[in-house]
């Protein structure tokens, strides 16, 4: 599909369309981490000129410590589990990442599974599932869930490489990649594979208040979102080229490259049938009931949920139809 017939067909499709004289829509967009490929779509959106041709005026932050959360927000789906069980006002409008990425990565020799972790050094980042994801993959391999647990100040992977920590987790599509192309012993075990339901990683979610008094812009933005992450599936060179442009502390060009290379090829943003942005209702399901029965979902207060939360009301699909 080519930039001058993808444009034009998209633009029509945004509902609020850029007018002469006439001020864009702002919307503010926190990322959940450093710019990365997770949020290709967001940048390509912004190369392309989408938002603009909606009528928005789209600005996307890096995450920060103590900044808050814009109009839309990336999360781990994990962490926006345990964020709307404390309390957070915001729900899942985009499901970037189609299936899981997460990882258990290890370092070391004689592991042929995560059962052989017990009894080692866990460096991590202090959130309530982590424990659910590690208890339920070692014992599901066969071990006995017990190990010394380390929330570190640091990089957890460098500690890793180092050898500080015997295991942590990570993400496939990310430092998966940049371990590989560095060439650093870092092998890993995917949550699914023992015991773990699958998740969609990585998704948007809007605050209630915007979507409640803003929806037309609401639908614009997501509309946009979708054309530009279904761009960069199609054009997968030409995203990673734009995420670097767009975003210039991302300087290695290489691990750009290679880690879309991997979400193409791992299917990880479109489905093989080409799903994209749809969150899977029996998916949203499992790992709510997962972390509940886990224990890993508590309230604004530290307490465990009593009971167990509606998870369709965590996420709609209604601005992707």
């Amino acid at each position: 599909m080519s930039f001058t017939c993808y444009l034009p067909a998209a633009a029509l499709a945004l509902g609020l369309v850029s007018t002469p004289g006439v001020a864009a829509e702002p919307v503010s967009v926190t990322l959940d981490w450093t710019p990365n490929t997770n949020f290709v779509g967001l940048y390509v959106a912004q190369a392309l000129g989408l938002y603009q041709e909606a009528g928005l005026e789209v600005t996307i932050a890096p995450f920060a410590f103590g900044q808050p959360s814009g109009d839309i927000a990336a999360f781990g789906v994990l962490d926006f589990y345990t964020a709307r069980a404390a309390g957070l006002d915001a729900v899942g409008v985009y499901a970037v990442i189609q299936t899981e990425t997460g990882r258990l990565a290890y370092g070391g020799e004689g592991i042929s599974g995560p059962a052989d972790l017990a009894g080692g050094v866990y460096g991590g980042f202090g959130t309530t599932w982590e424990k659910a994801i590690l208890d339920t993959m070692i014992a599901h391999d066969g071990g006995q869930p017990d190990y010394e647990a380390v929330t570190l100040d640091g990089s957890v992977y460098d500690a890793l490489r180092a050898g500080d920590i015997d295991f942590t987790l990570d993400v496939l599509t990310w430092q998966g990649v940049e371990n590989a192309l560095a060439g650093h012993a870092v092998e890993a075990f995917r949550y699914a594979d023992y015991g773990v339901p699958d998740q969609h990683t990585i998704i948007l979610a809007a605050d209630e208040r915007f979507l409640a008094e803003r929806p037309d812009v609401a639908q614009a933005f997501i509309t946009a979102t979708k054309a530009g992450y279904e761009h960069a599936v199609d054009h997968p060179v030409e995203a990673a080229n734009m995420l670097i442009e767009m975003a210039p502390e991302l300087a290695q060009a290489d691990l750009v490259e290679a880690s879309m290379r991997v979400m193409i090829e791992g299917h990880y943003l479109a489905r093989e049938d080409g799903t994209i942005g749809l969150f899977d209702a029996q998916m949203m399901e499992a790992l709510g009931a997962f972390l509940f029965d886990a224990g890993a979902l508590v309230d604004a207060e530290g307490q465990a949920l009593r009971e167990k939360p509606d998870f369709s009301s965590y996420y709609t699909n209604r601005y992707l139809d």
